[in-house]
């Protein structure tokens, strides 16, 4: 991540989500397994937004590109995976009711009015198979993990971003907002 906290970098990877309603946490709970287990270009930033809602907007201002990654209920069979592209992932937003998938809408929609809109917005994430309270990932929803970050790799290296596997031992620390 840059060492200069005021400039953005130029990619962004957000994983969203309430950790305390289960596999609503799946995209925080992928960009926490990132951090821990992969070093990132200087370029990109990888953070935790659990359910920030317009605070990210002062994260995300100034990014070129932006990879969410979210629990996403799309009234799929559970563990369906989904992604949205640029104008897709507005009227994706538009059907949400959760507070962090409003939030990230209003982010989106803020930038474009005030003329620094991200160029590029991808969304990826899968139907969650349980949103009630607990911390814990379902076991099935966890299973998905590892194909998650392949997607999200996937993504970055169309952006031609490979991220560096870490040593366990010299794994990263979270961000968290």
């Amino acid at each position: 991540m840059s060492e200069n906290i005021m400039e953005t970098p130029e990619i962004t990877v957000l994983g969203i989500g309430n950790i305390v309603l289960r596999d609503e946490g799946f995209g925080v709970r992928v960009v926490e397994a990132l951090q821990r287990e992969y070093r990132f270009p200087e370029n990109v930033q990888v953070l935790d937004g659990g359910t920030l809602g317009m605070e990210l907007l002062r994260f995300v201002t100034g990014t070129k590109k932006l990879l969410v990654i979210d629990s996403i209920n799309g009234g799929a069979k559970p563990g369906t995976f989904f992604r949205f592209e640029n104008d897709a992932v507005m009227a994706h937003f538009q059907d949400k009711l959760s507070v962090h998938e409003v939030g990230i809408q209003d982010v989106l929609a803020l930038l474009t009015v005030t003329e620094k809109p991200i160029k590029d917005v991808v969304v990826i994430g899968a139907q969650p198979y349980a949103v009630e309270a607990g911390m814990d990932l379902t076991p099935e929803m966890a299973a998905l993990m590892e194909k998650m970050k392949a997607k999200a790799f996937d993504e970055l290296m169309k952006w031609q971003i490979t991220p560096e596997k870490c040593k366990p031992e010299a794994a990263a620390a979270v961000t968290s907002l």
